[in-house]
């Protein structure tokens, strides 16, 4: 019986080296052309999907799904508009503004509705479109108030999530352009609302949002965060009325953020540290493996040619840390190290232009993160310093008008450190103004890769007077900083469409068999 069995397996060894060697001899099975799924209806010819999801569930690797102009409700699950788990799938409205995935209810009156009554609240809060798998395209077309929970859990107009709070890369590449991203709706900073408008978290890239547009976010308009080596880009986006335009926590490595424009928010662009979920920290836009930048430096993260203006806003909506900013702040690099800010436009921002500081950070973190990068000091805080930063080159105006004692164009609230933070070849017609004063002298902090340290007395006391809810600021008496009176939420206004959104797809009865 023995003898038999070991006959056996000889048998079946044999036959399949004979069918390996045969195999060339068999035509592969050609691989599946790629399809267009059309959702809705285009110029009066209707498509055979009346949801969105219901195209997403039948789509394969490298299909598009193209989505007709109208109003769509969808709830695919308790947390989700639209899910999307198939990789290498495109989503594409024909029309960015007339293409609109609504977190309102059903029987809302109107397209994202400020309506209290219309709103859609679940305990966990709801996402507009989640991304869970890579190589996926989401374009031209508008999402707008799908919330949060009252603990700000989801809210995420359209999300690219490779893991959130697993302090891992669980996704690679992903595309987002011309979208949009808003909410009419808020209740209170510990009521519902939207928190990101355009959110990428755990991603290792290449990956990029181009010619997108987001506004009143509770948390920032823009997220990548929770990468150490980012590999994406933002470019030509614009952020208004949010809490932040542009977070960033934990984010770093090779990340370009640029030709973009940041207005009416509470801060514009915030890079930071944080020992949160968005493991693991910090902050830190170092090249890889001691690689070399796209400047030359050692420097892989690069703020450049933005316009950086007006970010002097209280009335935005708000909650947490987000909620918190210093308001008037142009460009905030909040415990973050090794960043470069380079030939940016930064004006009319109240408080500071550009200020970097270190960032005690009190939250109490998850089981993920352990304060890497930073130094645990008594009463549970992690502190980050900020250090390696290159502020070179920015073209400076009208910053620091509130008139507060620190307030100017360029602002370092840094302990002592080797290397210290640089401050070089910045520029306003009617003279620069730093805190501390004459920053950009090689014997202050205009040299790079020394040690210095910034003004950790006053301008630590300014910077908490300007993140405060309070009005008055302890310890700073006299200064003032514009306070929250009453949140507004400007519509957001018709954006730039997709010049051809038939280009580059399957042949379908929308677009011909041209394209």
């Amino acid at each position: 019986m023995a003898h038999m069995r070991r006959s056996l397996r000889v048998l079946g060894l044999a036959g399949g080296a004979a069918l390996a060697a045969a195999s060339h001899l068999i035509p592969a099975a050609p691989a599946a052309a790629p399809h267009a799924l059309l959702v809705g209806s285009y110029h009066g010819i209707p498509g055979p999907y009346r949801t969105i999801q219901a195209a997403v569930a039948a789509a394969k690797p490298g299909d598009t799904i193209l989505v007709g102009p109208g109003v769509y409700h969808e709830a695919t699950t308790s947390e989700d508009g639209v899910l999307i788990t198939t990789p290498g799938v495109r989503l594409r409205g024909m029309d960015r503004n007339g293409v609109i995935l609504d977190g309102t209810l059903p029987t809302s009156p109107r397209p994202c509705s400020s309506d209290a009554a219309a709103q859609r609240l679940t305990p966990n809060g709801r996402n507009g479109i989640e991304v869970k798998a890579n190589g996926v395209y989401v374009e031209n077309l508008t999402v707008c108030n799908f919330l949060s929970s009252a603990g700000a859990e989801n809210g995420n107009e359209v999300w690219w999530n490779g893991g959130d709070g697993s302090g891992k890369i669980g996704m690679s590449t992903y595309w987002g352009n011309y979208l949009t991203a808003t909410s009419s709706f808020f209740a209170g900073s510990d009521a519902p609302m939207a928190q990101y408008g355009i959110f990428v978290s755990n991603a290792g890239g290449p990956g990029s949002v181009k010619q997108s547009y987001a506004n009143n976010m509770g948390d920032s308009a823009f997220y990548v965060g929770a990468c150490p080596d980012c590999n994406g880009v933002l470019d030509g986006v614009h952020a208004e009325h949010s809490a932040l335009g542009y977070s960033g926590t934990n984010s770093g490595g090779h990340l370009i953020i640029t030709n973009s424009e940041w207005d009416d928010n509470k801060a514009g662009i915030v890079p930071n540290s944080l020992n949160n979920d968005d493991a693991p920290p910090p902050q830190d836009g170092a090249c890889p493996n001691g690689g070399t930048g796209p400047t030359g430096t050692h420097s892989c993260t690069v703020i450049e040619n933005n316009f950086v203006h007006d970010n002097n806003d209280p009335n935005v909506p708000g909650s947490g840390i987000a909620g918190s900013a210093p308001v008037g702040t142009g460009i905030e690099v909040a415990g973050g190290r090794n960043d470069t800010v380079l030939s940016n436009r930064v004006e009319h921002n109240g408080a500071w232009g550009i200020v970097v500081h270190d960032f005690p950070d009190t939250e109490t973190p998850p089981p993920i993160s352990n304060c890497q990068g930073g130094t645990q000091v008594p009463g549970a805080v992690c502190y980050f310093p900020a250090f390696g930063n290159e502020v070179a080159t920015n073209a400076l105006r009208d910053n620091g008008f509130f008139g507060n004692p620190t307030n100017s164009d360029l602002a370092a609230a840094t302990m002592a450190h080797d290397p210290g933070n640089c401050f070089h070849g910045n520029t306003d017609p009617n003279g620069v103004t730093s805190d501390p004063p004459d920053i950009q002298n090689p014997a202050v902090m205009g040299t790079c890769g020394v040690p210095n340290q910034g003004d950790t007395t006053v301008l630590v006391a300014e910077l908490v007077c300007a993140s405060s809810v309070f009005g008055t600021c302890p310890g700073v008496p006299g200064a003032t900083y514009p306070r929250t009176t009453a949140v507004t939420m400007p519509a957001a206004p018709p954006q730039a469409t997709m010049p051809d959104p038939c280009a580059g797809v399957p042949p379908n009865a929308w677009c011909g068999a041209t394209n």
